[in-house]
């Protein structure tokens, strides 16, 4: 067994761990920091991402909205750093709905997002869209993109703008600061700068921790060639998906629980959907289209029943690629049970041709392939959330110990801003006003979850 010593020993080389490491040693100048992972940087869930970001978020409160704009900050500054190596664009969100009574709902998301700090809301309806003050987003880049929102409830303005979606749009919801980016680039980024400042990548197993007297005192590593025993007085947890387990091993128990989320994506040939859209949300819940025929078989099937009976709202995803030969990523999540996270991840055989089938509803181009289906790749990771789904950032109940995990689906758009925050409770530096939302204790107030009682909204697409 051998012995080694490091300043802080961050656990997990996902998003979240790589960029606590980042912002410890290269923005605050810690020494000796030292990063486990069991297998390949960046290769457990945070490879799996849409690779997306907004500050479009709910209350209550504005801590969401404060988070992610200050994660947007440090993405553009960090773009700029890394010589445009992030791919940073901002093509926007777009909410569509082919029920007239959303527009009202539209209308009260916006306004809620402009009181948060999101921006404000343009309306655009049918006494005033010329589309003179309609801004449209650029194929690249992220420069000269409006913040807040752009509500458009003309036909003939949607039409032209996005003739694309089902004729039956009534009305599109714009928000502006959303985008995605290079996640991997961005994760490889961080870490080679990190490198550079001294950081250590450790491959091995966390298998225990010296927490006597309660502080933590080392880290129990497997390795390949034996064990290695890490004396440390800081310990990080950002371990993914394996949060819970290994706070447990620490005698903590964490609210958190793991979903199962899944993306398809194939090479779009018949150009349902233009390359340069972006990224794009049916607001309404969906009926699959099937033949007359096909829904008699189904219906006669109990396994099958389902499949003809009304899904969720909430079908997303993205162009990928260069506009004219590009893929399209499609999500769903119409199954949010709280799973055990295994590996190899397993999915419903069922889920492309459900995507597909679905997203139809949305691009009616969609349904060219319906004869025959293309070529379908499936992927995607766990997410690790707390019960409103807002990340665990800050100390943990023995002392030299954080947590900077269970950020949902939203790790790649929130890590440079969570790295961050980590990185000032880790050093004692001043807190932003968001902090205490983020703050693992804020659970063990009783009362901390009524205020999300009344409201469903979690911000989760």
């Amino acid at each position: 067994m051998s012995r080694s010593t490091a300043e802080v020993v961050v656990v997990g080389a996902g998003i979240a761990g790589i960029s606590a490491a980042f912002h410890l040693a290269v923005r605050k100048g810690l020494d000796g920091v030292v990063l486990v992972e069991t297998g390949d940087p960046l290769a457990l869930t945070s490879d799996k991402s849409t690779e997306c970001y907004r500050n479009w978020w709910p209350g209550p409160g504005d801590a969401m909205v404060a988070l992610m704009n200050r994660s947007i900050d440090l993405l553009e500054r960090y773009e700029h750093e890394s010589g445009g190596r992030l791919r940073l664009g901002r093509r926007g969100y777009l909410f569509a709905t082919a029920e007239p009574p959303r527009i009202d709902t539209f209308r009260a998301m916006a306004l809620e997002a402009q009181s948060l700090g999101a921006g404000e809301l343009r309306v655009h309806d049918g006494a005033q869209a010329t589309g003179a003050d309609y801004v449209r987003s650029p194929a690249h880049g992220f420069e000269g993109v409006p913040q807040g929102s752009d509500l458009i409830t003309d036909p003939a303005f949607i039409r032209t703008e996005f003739p694309y979606l089902d004729p039956s749009v009534v009305a599109v919801l714009h928000a502006r600061r959303c985008g995605w980016l290079s996640a991997q680039q961005l994760g490889m980024w961080m870490l080679e700068r990190a490198r550079k400042r001294g950081v250590k990548l450790l491959r091995g197993r966390v298998t225990g921790f010296d927490a006597s007297g309660g502080r933590i005192r080392g880290v129990s590593v497997s390795r390949p060639g034996g064990h290695t025993t890490i004396n440390t007085g800081a310990l990080v947890l950002s371990p993914g998906p394996h949060l819970a387990e290994l706070a447990c091993t620490l005698g903590i128990e964490l609210p958190v629980a793991c979903e199962r989320h899944l993306k398809v994506v194939f090479r779009d040939t018949e150009r349902a959907v233009p390359g340069d859209a972006p990224l794009l949300v049916w607001a309404d819940p969906v009926v699959l289209p099937w033949s007359d025929e096909e829904r008699a078989v189904l219906t006669a099937n109990e396994e099958t029943r389902s499949l003809v009976e009304p899904f969720p709202a909430g079908i997303h995803g993205r162009p990928e690629g260069t506009p004219g030969d590009h893929w399209l990523m499609m999500l769903w999540t119409y199954d949010t049970e709280t799973v055990d996270p295994v590996f190899p991840i397993p999915h419903d055989a069922r889920l492309p041709e459900i995507a597909l089938r679905g997203w139809s509803r949305m691009l009616p181009s969609l349904k060219r392939y319906f004869t025959r289906l293309p070529r379908m790749a499936v992927d995607g990771g766990y997410y690790a959330k707390t019960s409103e789904n807002r990340p665990l950032i800050g100390p943990l109940p023995i002392a030299g110990a954080w947590v900077n995990a269970a950020y949902s689906g939203f790790g790649i758009m929130g890590a440079c801003a969570g790295g961050e925050l980590l990185a000032a409770h880790v050093c004692g530096a001043p807190l932003p006003p968001c902090a205490a939302a983020f703050h693992p204790a804020r659970f063990d107030d009783p009362g901390y979850l009524d205020a999300f009682a009344s409201d469903s909204a979690d911000g989760q697409l």
